[in-house]
């Protein structure tokens, strides 16, 4: 399988394999307990690779593209890992206006990646999301818990230069 820029390679676990079998198992390996197969799913490994999700299609004996279907339509579910620190920008009516295009730039120039990503060392993810319900302070960035607002798009890498350093 050919890797994307800013993704990291499967590394599912054995043990991690064994738990999902047991989440299919112990809802009877009926395909209308998908959802909450994928919620678990999601759980176990953090996020929905193709890999998973082809163990769910053969166990409950659907096809792939069900599972990725339904995995795409639920905005809980993502199908790339997260980052130790999560970056989220905000591209509500508010933040947009404000510039959180900018922003969002900014941080996807700094760290190599784009929103949905993951930076190879697994340290940074990126999304944008929409409404935080912070419009007071468009535009609006979140790194994990820390809220950053009114943020100029200069001032970026500053912030997640303090992340980087981090061990």
């Amino acid at each position: 399988m050919k890797k994307r820029k800013g993704t990291l390679p499967f590394a599912g676990t054995a043990e991690q394999e064994k738990k999902l079998r047991e989440v299919i198992a112990a809802h009877g390996a009926r395909t209308e307990d998908l959802l909450a197969v994928l919620q678990e799913a999601q759980e176990i490994y953090g996020y929905l690779p193709v890999e998973v999700q082809s163990v769910i299609a053969g166990a409950l004996n659907i096809p792939l593209s069900e599972v990725y279907g339904v995995a795409t339509f639920y905005a809980q579910f993502s199908l790339s890992p997260k980052g130790k620190y999560m970056v989220s920008v905000c591209l509500g009516t508010a933040c947009y206006v404000k510039g959180a295009q900018k922003v969002l730039d900014a941080c996807c120039g700094t760290l190599g990646i784009k929103p949905e990503e993951c930076t190879a060392d697994g340290k940074f993810s990126i999304d944008a999301c929409r409404c935080i319900g912070a419009c007071g302070l468009a535009p609006v960035m979140t790194v994990g818990d820390e809220v950053y607002g009114r943020l100029k798009d200069s001032e970026v890498a500053g912030i997640l230069k303090k992340y980087q350093a981090v061990e």
